[in-house]
């Protein structure tokens, strides 16, 4: 198996070139080649090349027939600038999955509108980081045959006792980004996951409310919250949902999640993809 490994969002810091060698290692452990796009690390400023640049890369993994599957190891600000320089018809017509989380989340949401396709949420640099042993388990269980150590994942409900529908979202900052544009997703009946490595509570409150303001909670069937970091280690009185309450119907199934997030243990979850919860 070929990986090709991209960096659509903000260049790598070169101080961070030892750990991604280490990633091409547990990689080639696992048996897979790992093929590094031209443009990883930052060279001016905060970009590694331009973003149609970062879009070719991308791109050349799909039209490659020899890469199977594709992780973006890049986040913060910069990913839906490629959105624009990406062939869609080509994507939709590969069998190839993207993997990446946070500002990914602008990708994995406009793969999804543009050609069906789902994405899988997740940083494969988890691979190398703190819960490094747990992770690659999950992987090794994976490559097995047995996904639910990587992809199942505990919850509660909230609000309600039960929802279906394709699953949206991701970063709520990232996937706002979103809002206004043709990559925007269809939401009608769908099950939004949102969660969050930054902001604490006015942050968070004024995503919600912008979600609000747009008609979301007006038309997606559940919401599904994951771990938002900074919020949580504020010890704020106010939760999310608390927050969330705000916006939202009595009638809104609403289930929350530990599993899924910025969080170095956090699961993966597949963007796209119909999933019932009762």
């Amino acid at each position: 198996m070929r990986i090709g490994i991209s960096a659509c969002s903000n260049g790598r810091n070169i101080e961070d070139k030892k750990q991604e060698e280490e990633l091409m290692e547990v990689l080639r452990e696992f048996g897979a080649e790992p093929v590094p796009a031209p443009h990883i690390y930052a060279r001016t400023d905060t970009f590694s090349g331009t973003d149609e640049e970062r879009a070719a890369d991308l791109m050349a993994f799909y039209r490659d027939d020899s890469i199977d599957m594709i992780c973006d190891i890049s986040g913060g600000d910069l990913a839906n600038g490629v959105l624009k320089y990406l062939d869609f018809e080509v994507i939709a017509a590969s069998d190839k999955t993207f993997w990446g989380y946070s500002d990914l989340t602008t990708v994995i949401n406009a793969i999804y509108t543009m050609t069906g396709k789902p994405s899988v949420l997740w940083q494969i640099e988890n691979l190398v980081w703190k819960d490094a042993e747990l992770q690659r388990k999950r992987v090794r269980d994976l490559v097995a045959g047995d996904p639910k150590g990587l992809f199942g994942i505990d919850y509660q409900f909230a609000q309600g006792d039960r929802m279906e529908g394709i699953m949206v979202g991701g970063n709520i900052r990232c996937f706002a980004k979103l809002a206004g544009t043709k990559f925007w997703p269809d939401l009608q009946d769908k099950i939004l996951f949102l969660e969050s490595f930054g902001g604490e509570s006015g942050q968070i409150a004024t995503l919600l409310a912008q979600l609000d303001l747009i008609g979301v909670f007006d038309q997606v069937a559940g919401v599904l919250l994951g771990t938002f970091t900074n919020y949580e280690r504020a010890n704020l009185k106010m939760t999310v949902y608390d927050l969330l309450k705000m916006h939202i119907r009595d009638d809104l199934p609403v289930a929350v999640t530990r599993d899924i997030g910025h969080g170095y243990d956090s699961k993966a979850i597949v963007i796209g993809k119909n999933m019932r919860f009762e």
